[in-house]
């Protein structure tokens, strides 16, 4: 025999061994996907939270809005149960009305001002805000929020002289 024979003859049947084998394995990729569980995914059902009922319905809103673990609270303004705008004229206490009715919402939800992950300010008089703002060291006590403060020309009524909205994220 010579060499070419022989190495046809070994050839030939390792060849055949190695594609025989190589068809029962499982590339790794595919090994890898296969070790993926698909966990079930559930909806998130939403839970509205309307703080002033009657008020809302006729304006069309809802003033909280949970989601899994994200909340999303609509701008807080200075008015008394009826809607009507209070503090008219001081923009302090304004300002303290607004974080007052948000920590009512947040309470509901079983949170607090330490779980605010962004808060948008709107003002007419964002130069009174500047003043004020240091009133958000009580509010905010162990980090603040992201978030931005606008200056508008007005907001929803003319009495109105800030609005506060928050979005939170709860553990």
């Amino acid at each position: 025999m010579n060499l070419t024979t022989i190495a046809k003859q070994l050839i030939v049947p390792a060849f055949i061994i190695f594609t025989l084998t190589s068809c029962n394995q499982v590339p790794k990729e595919q090994e890898i996907v296969e070790e993926v569980k698909v966990e079930e995914i559930k909806p998130e059902i939403p839970e509205y939270f309307q703080l002033r009922p009657e008020i809302e319905n006729v304006f069309g809103y809802t003033h909280a809005v949970k989601i899994g673990n994200d909340i999303k609270i609509s701008g807080a303004v200075s008015m008394d149960a009826n809607g009507n705008p209070t503090a008219i004229g001081d923009f302090e206490q304004q300002m303290i009305n607004c974080y007052a009715d948000l920590d009512k919402i947040l309470k509901h939800f079983g949170s607090s001002f330490d779980d605010v992950v962004v808060e948008n300010v709107f003002t007419t008089n964002m130069p009174k805000f500047l003043k004020t703002a240091a009133y958000r060291n009580e509010i905010y006590t162990k980090h603040f929020p992201t978030g931005s403060w606008l200056g508008v020309k007005e907001l929803a009524m003319p009495e109105f002289l800030i609005e506060i909205e928050l979005e939170v994220h709860v553990k």
